[in-house]
């Protein structure tokens, strides 16, 4: 996701896209990661004219763009015949967090048996550590979008090391709401350089060839993301009520 155009102009509104064959599929992706950064928040009531000026294209593509948005679990039904970004509820977030939690665990581990067969590229256990350095160079107040941008750039390098890609292809489709709520959970946390701390300890478990020590951090570390994303979320929905 992070090489698309900005997705928002000088003044905040999302940014004209330029004319392509495959315009709906570029409708799509730019909705997708606006809804996935909270540029289009939870609960927004969609307006198709108004997105169609902001992106410099006719209400026909975005139309089919919000059909897979829909398909996706993205946007909902709001009212007799309009649409909305679909909400955020903790329930949801759990199960996310579960799938997460294996997922992440079971890559850690194949990747650690890799280093210790000796199967794990130089350059995949380069990528982690350099996911890693860049999450620890994020200055305090760094912009949500770059957070999450770096949060799943690791991520993506620990799925893609574990030399199983059904994984990565496994995760891919949820990707969109997981970054929904890294988005509400990494600009809350005071201390965002303790988890990159925890992905060090990741990856340190992975160098060392420790399958059982890379799983069981791999999975401490997402379950405690997964409690803090629920309960940031709770938090906004109650000041919203």
């Amino acid at each position: 996701m992070s090489n698309t155009p900005p997705l928002t102009d000088a003044q905040g509104a999302l940014a004209p896209l330029a004319s392509s064959p495959v315009l709906i599929d570029q409708v799509y992706s730019r909705l997708r990661d606006a809804i996935a950064d909270l540029t289009l928040p939870p609960g927004e009531r969609i307006r198709q004219a108004e997105l169609a000026d902001s992106l410099g294209v006719s209400r026909q593509p975005v139309s089919h763009a919000l059909q897979l948005l829909k398909r996706d679990g993205l946007v909902c039904d709001s009212g007799r015949q309009g649409l909305e970004v679909a909400p955020i509820d903790a329930a949801h977030l759990r199960q996310l967090y579960q799938v997460r939690t294996a997922l992440d665990g079971l890559a850690a581990r194949l990747a650690a048996g890799r280093m210790a067969e000796g199967t794990l590229g130089e350059d995949e256990l380069r990528r982690l550590r350099d996911a890693v350095d860049a999450g620890m160079a994020l200055t305090h107040g760094a912009p949500v979008a770059r957070q999450v941008r770096v949060e799943v750039a690791f991520h993506t390098a620990l799925h893609d090391a574990s030399g199983n890609p059904l994984i990565a292809q496994t995760v891919a489709p949820q990707w969109p709401h997981i970054m929904r709520a890294m988005a509400a959970t990494l600009g809350a946390l005071p201390k965002q350089e303790v988890v990159w701390h925890e992905h060090g300890e990741i990856v340190a478990r992975i160098a060392a060839g420790d399958p059982a020590g890379a799983e069981a951090a791999a999975r401490e570390h997402t379950e405690a993301d997964g409690g803090n994303a629920r309960r940031e979320w709770l938090i906004r929905l109650a000041a919203e009520h």
